[in-house]
């Protein structure tokens, strides 16, 4: 009875204008509301179709690491779903300008707070675009040499020849000088070797090339060379190169040093060490 008695007191114009206003705020408000919806949907379907196109066009291309691809993906789709997000603000009518201005500022903050982390993180995705190296490969950078075992968009994980863990961050990475040694197909091995000043020269020459050619993966293109290198303190030094493939290097440098003392030796070459001659002086 009450309520009937203040809806009654209410003037019917008063009345008749909250209900306009409550329809008018809901036809705008609901509009509104119905085209953020749709904002977001269309932003949203477009963010995904386009996170799938650029990993698929990166996949495409044997050049670009799949983590690479997955960084762009994503970074395409949180773009687009950052824009759609500003859509649908402005559809409410607030101002994103001083918003954009807020996140941008933060954005710099952050940035420069982070600027070593973001520097590494810029020259992994150099790293993983022009790929000086890939995984497997034996590489000498920033003062450490070691079989790559993994490349993320920060770290650049090594493993020495005794399985030592190595981690270098990749702005030390592409900042420096490096040296790949699995880069080419072929290696160039060299021997130094120091015969006696009474042996014959010609000699200790054929002994060695009768080593090289017995052994099948010391290549014929390009050809073996030896000469000597110079006259030294106590020997004639002979300078031995030949060329193999890159997995076998090591195994081909380690015999080819044993099989060259035995050839010298088979062959009478004589291998001096150095030596003194003490004068001792009687006074």
């Amino acid at each position: 009875m009450l309520e009937n008695e203040l809806l009654n007191k209410l003037p019917i114009e008063s009345t008749e204008k909250y209900i306009h206003q409550i329809i008018e705020l809901t036809t705008v408000y609901g509009l509104r509301m119905i085209g953020a919806i749709i904002i977001l949907i269309i932003g949203w379907s477009i963010a995904s179709r386009a996170s799938h196109y650029v990993e698929t066009l990166f996949l495409k291309t044997d050049k670009i690491d799949k983590t690479l691809s997955h960084f762009f993906a994503s970074l395409a789709r949180y773009a687009i779903i950052v824009f759609t997000v500003i859509a649908v603000l402005n559809q409410f009518g607030i101002q994103t300008a001083s918003l954009i201005a807020v996140l941008g500022a933060a954005g710099l903050a952050i940035g420069l707070s982070l600027q070593g982390t973001l520097s590494h993180l810029a020259s992994g995705v150099l790293l993983l675009i022009f790929r000086p190296f890939h995984v497997g490969d034996y590489i000498e950078v920033a003062g450490h040499s070691g079989t790559v075992v993994r490349l993320s968009l920060f770290m650049t994980e090594l493993a020495m020849p005794d399985n030592v863990q190595i981690l270098i961050p990749n702005g030390k990475v592409w900042d420096q000088a490096m040296k790949n040694y699995s880069a080419n197909p072929i290696r160039r091995i060299e021997i130094i070797i120091g015969i006696s000043y009474s042996d014959n020269i010609d000699k200790a020459i054929k002994a060695a090339e009768s080593v090289l050619k017995k052994d099948t993966r010391v290549l014929a293109d390009p050809a073996p060379f030896i000469a000597v290198k110079g006259l030294g303190e106590s020997s004639v030094d002979l300078t031995i190169r030949c060329w193999t493939k890159k997995d076998d290097y090591w195994d081909t440098n380690f015999e080819l040093n044993q099989r060259l003392k035995e050839g010298m030796d088979k062959a009478g070459i004589d291998i001096p060490f150095p030596h003194r001659t003490v004068h001792m002086i009687q006074k």
